[in-house]
């Protein structure tokens, strides 16, 4: 008889392909796969409650699957965390309820953009930020970060994501944004934005275009013209992958 888990896993994604298992290439939910079969000789594939890009990080993604091994769950964790490379780490497993998916079943996620102010970035920040010298009018900055809050949709900071298939779900590009905020935290400027869910490369578009609003080239009233276009051409080019980190997921 097989069991539901829920795996909550923090991982640096800097040399990972994204999330998305692909065929010879490194990947977070593919190295997953792996480390599972070697520990409970089953070849499952973890189902994430996203698929984050390559080079972006998590604190507490969240994966499921349903496994037949007896191994508690307390134990898997750290038996994967011994085979798994140290970019990612299991931070806790646990039995779920028959039929529980990740992604299916998250009501809101939190992601956090991390943008170094600094003139010289140092390395050993250099994969976790964006590293942005260059003149900005942060005030502007946060001033616009609150007009996209809402219930509204945001196909003009959407991608075409290359991995969704013709019957994926998620047609629709209404989100709700629960809070969007910028704040100083020393020598960075950070981005923390909670919705019930993300388009592709949705939340590195909307930091982009706000570095067009600090720069200058729009107002910050300019944004809500932007998400009413509907037009991806209508907003600002996508940031860094770098910087992006998903912090938490709800359900």
């Amino acid at each position: 008889m097989s069991r539901t888990l829920k795996i909550t896993l923090a991982y640096d994604g800097a040399d990972f392909c994204g999330w998305q298992v692909q065929p010879e290439r490194r990947t977070i939910q593919g190295t997953l796969a792996d480390a599972i079969e070697r520990v409970t000789g089953e070849r499952v594939l973890p189902q994430g409650s996203g698929r984050t890009d390559a080079g972006v990080h998590a604190l507490a993604q969240v994966a499921s699957c349903a496994i037949a091994s007896p191994i508690p769950a307390r134990n898997l964790v750290k038996a994967l965390n011994d085979v798994l490379p140290t970019e990612i780490r299991i931070l806790s497993a646990e039995e779920a309820a028959d039929g529980f998916h990740a992604r299916h079943a998250a009501t809101g996620k939190t992601y956090r953009y991390r943008l170094y102010r600094g003139e010289i970035c140092p390395p050993h920040l250099a994969r976790y930020v964006s590293h942005y010298p260059f003149p900005l009018d942060e005030a502007r900055i946060e001033e616009g970060a609150a007009l996209v809050e809402g219930e509204h949709d945001f196909t003009s900071f959407a991608a075409v994501d290359p991995e969704r298939g013709k019957d994926d779900e998620e047609v629709s590009a209404v989100r709700k944004i629960v809070s969007s905020r910028w704040e100083r935290q020393g020598d960075e400027f950070v981005y923390t934005v909670e919705g019930n869910g993300f388009l592709h490369h949705m939340v590195r578009n909307l930091v982009g275009t706000f570095l067009l609003v600090g720069k200058g080239t729009i107002a910050p009233a300019d944004l809500p013209h932007i998400t009413e276009q509907r037009q991806r051409s209508a907003a600002g080019p996508t940031a860094p992958a770098s910087g992006l980190w998903l912090v938490s997921v709800k359900y």
